[in-house]
C-alpha cells in the first residue's frame, strides 16, 4: 500500500513573506510554484521548490497576516537540506548578501562530504550539502 506515498512538501512559518520568497529564490534558486491567499485564515500560502509539485518534494511559506511576533523555532526542527554544486563558493555567494553562515564549508566530522550550514532571514537552519566534484 505504502509504495505510492510520497512527501509532498514541508511547509515552515515565515515572518516576513517577501524576505523569504526573495531568500528561496533569488538566493537558493528554487522558484515560485504557486500562491494562494486565505482572506478567512488570513493567511498567503506560498510554494517554491526546484521542479514540478506532481514530481517533487517542495517548500511551502505560511505567511499569517496578523502574526507580530517572531515564531520560535523549536527544538523539534532541524534544518532543511539542499544539494549544490559547490558549497563552498555558494556560502561565499550568501555571506555577500548578507546571510549569517554559522558552519563554514568543510567535511562532516569523521567523514568526506563537504557541508554547510546558513540561516533563512526567520533564522531556521539549511543545510546545504555538495553534489559536485
Amino acid at each position: 500500500m505504502t509504495d505510492s506515498f510520497r512527501l509532498m512538501h514541508t511547509m515552515v512559518r515565515v515572518k516576513d513573506q517577501e524576505k523569504a520568497i526573495d531568500f528561496y529564490t533569488r538566493l537558493l534558486g528554487m522558484k515560485v510554484l504557486r500562491q494562494s491567499d486565505n482572506d478567512v485564515g488570513k493567511y498567503t500560502n506560498t510554494f517554491l521548490g526546484y521542479g514540478d509539485e506532481d514530481s517533487n518534494t517542495v517548500l511551502e511559506l505560511t505567511y499569517n497576516w496578523d502574526e507580530n511576533d517572531p515564531y520560535e523555532l523549536g527544538r523539534a526542527f532541524g534544518h532543511l537540506a539542499i544539494g549544490v554544486p559547490d558549497v563552498a563558493a555558494t556560502c561565499e555567494a550568501l555571506e555577500i548578501e548578507g546571510v549569517p553562515v554559522p558552519r563554514p564549508a568543510g567535511p562532516v566530522v569523521g567523514g568526506t562530504t563537504i557541508i554547510a550550514f546558513v540561516k533563512d532571514p526567520d533564522g531556521r537552519s539549511i543545510e546545504l550539502i555538495q553534489t559536485g566534484s
